[in-house]
């Protein structure tokens, strides 16, 4: 046996080392006499669609979640770089987001992963779960307990799932959705939300929704790899409020972009990114403010003074933060540059 044939065995082992381990970690839990363990009938359907995914082309991984349920995401939704996304509903158990995300870094496949967590669950028949790992594979439960109307579809690299709709043509709806958007990963996974609630969603009606999109590849710190994580936690329209947010933190991930190519001196780079960032969140003056000071800094002063008098206008707060840039190396200390810039403030 050589060197890469026995590297890929230990790798083998260790993972059915781990899965062996956190199957008997997750065992252990309900160890419990029975008189202490929490009875089914004192749990709370968390009634909700969702979406798992995987996109080929970014190999960006995301999980999204509408339910009529305070903080559905907090729950629900589950996603690591370069590892997988989980979606757990129904009689939710975070475990199967946890322990599934654990097992997909040990080696396993969605569909080993999720096979192993059913097996050790006594009460499947309640859960509604899926699973996506990082090379598309898909794997998903609808427990034969799941309220109706409850069902899922399983597609090329995603799944979507729900329980407790109004129709049950909701996850078929919402794959359409998500097989006919174009865009980011985040689009998609939006789309699929916007066709369930059109096509009846809920029977009770909505309250909160969630979107996690993770990079393709870790980068070894967890908060760097989410692209997107977002939450609206109790709102009365959730999925509009989250295409607003999500045009906010694409916004939001323009200007940082801009900011990591200005700090490598690639300046007409970050002003196409902070350009995209003003056309996207245009009444915000943090989107203006900070491109002008850009343009000023690197001498297209004549450039950013329209910008400057646009956000003074808004707010004269942003004329006293441009004063205090000078002192901490964030503006020029140029006197006459900085009296140029602040006549732009209105005159009351």
């Amino acid at each position: 046996m050589n060197r890469i044939q026995q590297l890929k065995v230990n790798r083998q082992i260790m993972a059915s080392l781990i899965t062996a381990l956190l199957l008997v970690m997750r065992l252990s839990a309900f160890s419990l006499p029975e008189e202490h363990q929490p009875g089914l009938n004192t749990l709370r359907p968390v009634t909700t669609y969702s979406i798992v995914a995987f996109d080929r082309e970014t190999g960006q991984l995301g999980v999204a979640v509408q339910s009529h349920w305070f903080s559905v995401g907090s729950i629900v939704s589950w996603a690591a770089a370069g590892v997988g996304a989980v979606a757990t509903q129904s009689f939710v158990d975070p475990s199967y987001g946890a322990l599934g995300l654990e097992m997909m870094r040990a080696g396993k496949s969605a569909e080993e992963a999720l096979s192993g967590l059913l097996k050790s669950d006594r009460t499947p028949e309640v859960r509604q779960v899926a699973m996506v790992d990082a090379t598309g594979r898909v794997a998903v439960h609808t427990g034969k307990n799941c309220i109706a109307e409850a069902g899922h579809f399983k597609g090329d690299g995603f799944s979507c799932q729900a329980n407790m709709m109004l129709k049950n043509t909701v996850w078929e709806a919402m794959a359409r959705a998500y097989q006919t958007t174009k865009g980011e990963l985040v689009d998609r996974l939006l789309a699929a939300l916007e066709a369930a609630e059109k096509e009846g969603g809920d029977i009770r009606g909505r309250q909160s929704a969630a979107i996690l999109v993770v990079s393709g590849k870790s980068s070894g710190v967890w908060w760097k790899d989410r692209v997107y994580d977002l939450r609206i936690e109790d709102h009365p329209d959730p999925i509009r409020e989250m295409r607003r947010l999500v045009l906010v933190a694409k916004a939001y991930n323009h200007m940082n972009r801009g900011d990591e190519l200005l700090t490598e001196n690639k300046v007409e780079e970050a002003m196409k990114e902070y350009s995209r960032a003003m056309e996207l969140y245009s009444g915000n003056p943090e989107m203006i403010f900070w491109p002008a000071v850009t343009m000023a800094s690197t001498g297209r002063v004549e450039e950013s003074l329209p910008l400057f008098r646009k956000v003074f206008a808004l707010d004269a707060n942003w004329a006293l933060l441009l004063q205090r840039l000078p002192s901490v190396n964030q503006f020029p200390r140029d006197k006459k540059l900085l009296k140029k810039i602040l006549d732009q403030v209105p005159k009351k």
